[in-house]
């Protein structure tokens, strides 16, 4: 009897202990990030190599941010691994719109200061503006349910639009 009562309790239990807060109404906008993704091959223009690895996006601080966490593998142009790398972003709203701070294991921080955001659908994210220094820019667009297309470029000091550096898509796996 007390075995069944004890599987009871953890049965109740386990969901309220899964469940995740929602997200502010600020972040509820881009809330189709939220999930666990994997890439197929991406393309790093700089270099022509190709990358694949995943990124989980996970709801934090009761509903306030969410958190990316990623794992990306490069290869060369003939298949050959070249290296491996984790990054991380935090994304939260900040004075009427959503600012996002990257960084990652080869010491590059990236401050995104706002973002255009269309509800459901699509997020760019746009860096701040140093004299001198290019501006970063990331996109997300929702393609069809569970497939996400994710651009990163700069804009090199001075303007002249927005340079490719990597591009991919990426499949939620749950």
């Amino acid at each position: 009897m007390r075995a069944l009562i004890l599987a009871l309790a953890v049965a109740i239990a386990a969901p309220a202990a899964q469940a995740q807060p929602k997200l502010k109404p600020e972040l509820a906008g881009i809330g189709f990030l939220v999930g666990d993704w994997s890439s197929g091959a991406g393309k790093v223009a700089d270099t022509g190599d190709t990358d694949r690895g995943g990124s989980k996006i996970t709801i934090e601080a009761d509903g306030g941010a969410l958190l990316r966490q990623d794992h990306t593998e490069t290869f060369d142009a003939h298949g050959k691994p070249t290296g491996a790398f984790h990054q991380i972003m935090l994304i939260y709203p900040e004075a009427g719109t959503l600012h996002a701070d990257y960084s990652d294991g080869e010491g590059h921080v990236i401050h995104y200061v706002s973002a255009a955001v269309t509800p459901g659908r699509s997020v760019v994210f746009t860096g701040a503006a140093q004299p001198g220094a290019p501006q970063f820019r990331l996109a997300y667009d929702l393609k069809a349910p569970g497939e996400l297309t994710v651009d990163f470029g700069m804009i090199p000091p001075g303007g002249g639009g927005v340079r490719p550096i990597a591009s991919g898509v990426l499949k939620k796996a749950r």
